[in-house]
């Protein structure tokens, strides 16, 4: 290319350049509309003030699925995560509305154009509050799931599962569930995605272990418990469980466990249903009642989780890894509810779990929900049979043996009858 070429194209660019600079930039139509400018004058402010005014009416408890003291707690914990600044154009939404408008998506599974009519925010701004304050909230309330670091704390938990379940050596309860999920991004909508939901909980129906993972279409099983960080610390006898012991006057020592249901295997660790139909008063069958009875542990835990935070009843209109970071909210959520003692009788009033007392069986109040809206999510792992090692059979044998004799509690036969 010659010297003159170069000048004239040079000459070019910077006439172009001239004229976009002196061109008018074009008047922007609005900055919000009508209904988000009336936000100050009808704010969220105003209806969390009116709300906690109206705390003796539970109110407030309903909208937040927590107490006003706990919701001032969780808003310092997290406000300098989530604080954002005024600019020139506009004032910044303040933190306390950023935390109400992700608890009430929470609470409620509202979409985000709902929300946006109810707190007056547009629903793009919402999808922006969403995540970050969800992602504050897992990030503050990181101690609140935690794995037992020691032996001595896994023996706690098996202490209280042989006084409320009547499952000695038991460290855990283990269940999972499919969250299904749409991606708005790829817009197919004829097949949900879905995500593997697995916990492990203890005899407080607090969660010791959480995973989370987007695991594909509903095809897949509870074998995704293997490709878990657990499963590998389990497998390579990195958790700290106690040693092997015998069981009351008998004499096999065999492993400290964790009880689930037939959608996981059957191993060392893991304890779960025979198969089938067992004769009354057969060994099979007792084992398997006196296993439903701990295993109901987690099934009430999870079962309450739907129950309070209804955005996991229906397919969540995210990405998967931003309904990921939603369902990790519910689950950290669910047990600083538990924890604390105020919010306790709150979160999880009496009757809420299932009550097995000498056999009869009361239902907790989570389950009505369960029988008058069907579930479209948050659907239990399939049931995937297995061959079982002789090993695996002998520490079951074990357990249903003890149950079947020595450590046979007196309802048990009774409540045999009524089992199908």
């Amino acid at each position: 290319m010659d010297d003159d070429v170069i000048i004239a194209s040079a000459a070019l660019i910077i006439i172009n350049e001239e004229e976009t600079r002196k061109r008018p930039k074009r008047k922007r139509r609005w900055w919000t509309t009508t209904l988000f400018k009336s936000r100050k004058t009808c704010s969220e402010s105003q209806l969390m003030t009116n709300l906690q005014v109206e705390m003796e009416y539970g109110l407030f408890n309903n909208f937040c699925r927590m107490s006003a003291k706990e919701f001032e707690w969780l808003l310092n914990a997290i406000g300098p995560e989530i604080t954002k600044q005024n600019t020139n154009y506009r004032e910044a939404i303040p933190t306390k509305e950023r935390l109400a408008i992700t608890l009430r998506f929470l609470a409620s599974g509202d979409s985000y154009t709902s929300l946006s009519h109810l707190f007056k925010i547009s629903k793009q701004a919402i999808s922006s509050i969403v995540p970050d304050v969800c992602k504050a909230v897992i990030k503050s309330l990181q101690n609140y799931i935690k794995v037992p670091s020691d032996t001595q704390q896994w023996k706690q938990i098996a202490e209280t599962f042989s006084t409320n379940s009547n499952f000695p050596q038991c460290i855990g309860a283990l269940d999972g569930k499919y969250c299904a999920s749409q991606n708005p991004i790829h817009g197919n909508y004829k097949s949900d995605d879905s995500i593997v939901l697995m916990g492990i909980v203890d005899a407080d129906y607090c969660f010791i272990y959480v995973n989370v993972g987007c695991q594909g279409r509903i095809g897949v099983d509870g074998g995704v418990f293997e490709n878990t960080p657990f499963y590998k610390q389990l497998q390579d006898n990195e958790l700290h469980l106690p040693k092997d012991d015998v069981l009351p006057y008998r004499k096999m020592k065999i492993p400290f466990v964790f009880v689930a249901d037939n959608a996981f295997p059957l191993q060392k660790h893991i304890m779960k249903p025979y198969l089938g139909n067992h004769g009354s008063g057969s060994v099979k069958r007792i084992f398997n009642y006196r296993l439903s009875r701990a295993r109901g542990i987690a099934e009430n835990a999870f079962g309450i989780i739907s129950s309070v935070f209804r955005v996991l009843r229906k397919p969540m209109l995210l990405q998967p890894e931003r309904a990921s970071t939603v369902i990790m909210t519910c689950l950290y959520l669910h047990n600083f509810l538990r924890k604390n003692k105020i919010s306790r009788d709150i979160y999880t009033p009496q009757g809420s779990f299932d009550r097995d007392n000498d056999g009869i069986v009361t239902r907790g109040t989570w389950r009505i929900e369960d029988l008058t809206t069907p579930l479209k999510s948050y659907l239990p792992l399939r049931d995937v049979p297995r061959t079982n090692s002789l090993a695996n059979e002998e520490v079951r044998t074990e357990f249903a043996e003890y149950f079947a004799t020595i450590g046979q509690v007196p309802w048990q036969n009774i409540k045999l009858q009524l089992l199908l």
